[in-house]
Formats: C-alpha cells, structure tokens, sequence
C-alpha cells in the first residue's frame, strides 16, 4: 500500500469535514491523518489528509473528492516539492532518577519541555512524522503515559502551486 498527502482548500462552511470524512467512510477508504484549519482568507479552509492504499484507490480518492461541492482544489503534496509538519504532545513517567535523561532527549531533538510535575514531564515536539517515530523509539525504556499526535500539516514549496481564490 502506498500513502499520499492530499491538500484541498475548501469553502469554510458548516460540516464541510463531515463530509469531506464521510465520503471515506462510505467508499471504505482509509484516512492515516486528517488536520483542517482556516486558511489566511477566513472564507477558505485548509484541509491536509493522508490516505493510503492501491494506486487505483488513491485515483478514486482525489476524484471523489474533486467532486464534492464545498472543494475549490486539491493538490498532491508530494514529499520531494513540500514541507509537511507535526506536532506531538508527549507524556513521560519521570521521577528524579529519569528526568535528566529524558530532558536530554528532548534537547537533542529540539522538543520543548511543557510541563513538569513530581511524576511526568510534556514534551511538545514538532516536525516530520519521521523524527517523532524516532524520538517516541529512544523513549522505550521509559512509560509514556499519554501520546496526541496531530497529523501533518503541509504546503507545497515555492509560489507556482499557489491557489488563488476568488
């Protein structure tokens, strides 16, 4: 199975992700992560999905999807043209024969500590889906109490792939 980034700019209307989701769920197709947020224009919606299947299937999805009324556009974001992020909200067991360790980690990776407390430490982490899955590994001697992840957000690179609306 392959994954793709979709980015679709959307009218911001009532229940648009609804329907954007529902389509998925009624065609049986799987969404990896589904992020949505207010574009700079407040009429607009940006929407980041990554789906993952047969090549077949990812055609169906951007066609389907082009289909839906409230979709002004939808793009392909791929890896080599577009910068994609995430962020990662990370609860960890610490006590004081831990803590330091864990801290350092965070360090190394450029993770924020949030919050800390006589047991547990936040660390916020941003970036590719790839560095999380590569710090939540280093943590594996340690009890990761609780775990958010968002999903990634993404853009393509340059001005030639810009939508304008109007």
């Amino acid at each position: 199975m392959k994954k793709k980034v979709f980015q679709l700019l959307v009218d911001n209307t009532p229940g648009v992700l609804s329907r954007i989701s529902g389509l998925f769920t009624r065609r049986g197709y799987n969404i990896e992560s589904i992020t949505a947020g207010q574009t700079a224009d407040p009429k607009y919606t940006r929407i980041t999905i990554v789906a993952s299947g047969e090549d077949d299937v990812l055609i169906q999805i951007r066609k389907q999807v082009e289909k839906l009324v409230d979709v002004r556009d939808v793009k392909e974001l791929k890896p080599e043209n577009s910068i994609y992020s995430e962020l990662a909200l990370i609860k960890v067991r610490a006590d004081i024969t831990n803590r330091q360790n864990i801290i350092s980690l965070s360090e190394v990776f450029k993770a924020d500590i949030k919050d800390v407390g006589p047991e547990s430490l936040i660390v916020e982490m941003t970036g590719s889906s790839e560095k999380i899955d590569a710090f939540l590994t280093l943590l594996e001697g340690h009890e990761v109490l609780e775990l958010a992840r968002t999903g990634i957000a993404g853009l393509g690179r340059g001005i030639e792939n810009v939508t304008y609306l109007d």
